[in-house]
């Protein structure tokens, strides 16, 4: 990789809040954002908090928080960590602006949303075989 791909390549880290005592959002927070797009790996550090490493230039972590919130995880809103939060959110937009990147937050999101759907069990897919869906 060249200096200005991995200029591009951010890992953060994520904190969630302890909502339940047998809560582990972190392997659920793992096993929704690995197909994600942009996203180059997760990792579990513990229970409570994922290292992401992704490339802004297909999602910011502004994206990532936003879906996981949208979904139903409960991030950490202590201050330090919204503190950090609020300036990677800043350094990454304006990383992204000054090199002339335009960031489409909400097909982003989508993409998030579609992979987190696609995993789930629910009773919207067909299971019947190819051949039995289209006979009349």
């Amino acid at each position: 990789m060249d200096s200005l791909t991995t200029d591009f390549i951010k890992t953060r880290e994520i904190h969630f809040r302890n909502v339940g005592p047998a809560s582990n959002d972190a392997r659920e927070a793992l096993r929704l954002l690995l197909g994600a797009p942009g996203i180059k790996d997760v990792r579990v550090l513990n229970n409570h908090c994922i290292q992401v490493s992704y490339d802004i230039r297909q999602v910011t972590l502004q994206v990532l928080e936003a879906a996981l919130v949208e979904v139903g995880f409960h991030l950490d809103n202590s201050l330090l960590i919204k503190m950090k939060r609020s300036l990677f959110y800043y350094t990454e937009e304006t990383q992204l602006m000054n090199l002339g990147y335009q960031h489409d937050q909400a097909s982003s999101t989508l993409d998030i949303f579609v992979n987190c759907y696609n995993q789930r069990k629910h009773g919207c897919r067909d299971e019947r075989p190819e051949y039995l869906r289209h006979y009349s």
